[in-house]
């Protein structure tokens, strides 16, 4: 049996009940009996990124600890996705459910079918801003910076994603 690895994993929507549509993918991801839930950010609206012309996403980071392995916990990812209607259309098109593993402890991986840590991280506000939240000391293993640190970076560039926190939001398991 494997020894459980903290894993990272970034979920948005905006089709459909997107709040109640990331909550519900919490939930199906922690009923995996090798995925236990830790730690749920705040959930945030935030705007889109590539794709501008579609509504705002609901996304946030849950941290977990699994015993699946990087390949096995990304295959569980998308049959949760597409328990929740995901169609792989246009790459940063609308979407019901989108989880991404940003960190898988602090393994780097580079294949065709996984990527670790996730390649866009230090791009993207809405992701980094949920990170920072929950493990602000939580170090890139390739950039060896923080994930604070890297959010400090982005809101140094023009980088012009709006992002709210929805307060009074919270996850009920």
């Amino acid at each position: 049996m494997k020894v459980p690895e903290d894993a990272l994993v970034a979920f948005g929507s905006n089709l459909g009940n997107s709040l109640e549509i990331c909550m519900e993918s919490i939930r199906a991801l922690s009923r995996h009996p090798r995925i236990h839930l830790c730690q749920v950010s705040s959930f945030y609206r935030t705007q889109p990124v590539g794709c501008r012309d579609q509504g705002w996403f609901i996304n946030g980071v849950v941290r977990v600890e699994t015993g699946l392995a990087p390949r096995a916990l990304l295959a569980e990812m998308l049959r949760i996705e597409s328990l929740f209607g995901r169609e792989r259309r246009n790459r940063w098109g609308p979407r019901t459910l989108d989880l991404d593993l940003l960190f898988y402890g602090d393994h780097v991986i580079e294949s065709p079918a996984l990527v670790l840590p996730h390649a866009a991280i230090c791009e993207r506000r809405f992701v980094l801003e949920p990170l920072v939240e929950i493990q602000p000391e939580r170090v890139h293993p390739v950039s060896l910076k923080s994930v604070s640190q890297l959010l400090k970076e982005l809101n140094l560039t023009a980088h012009e994603q709006q992002i709210e926190r929805m307060d009074g939001i919270c996850f009920a398991p």
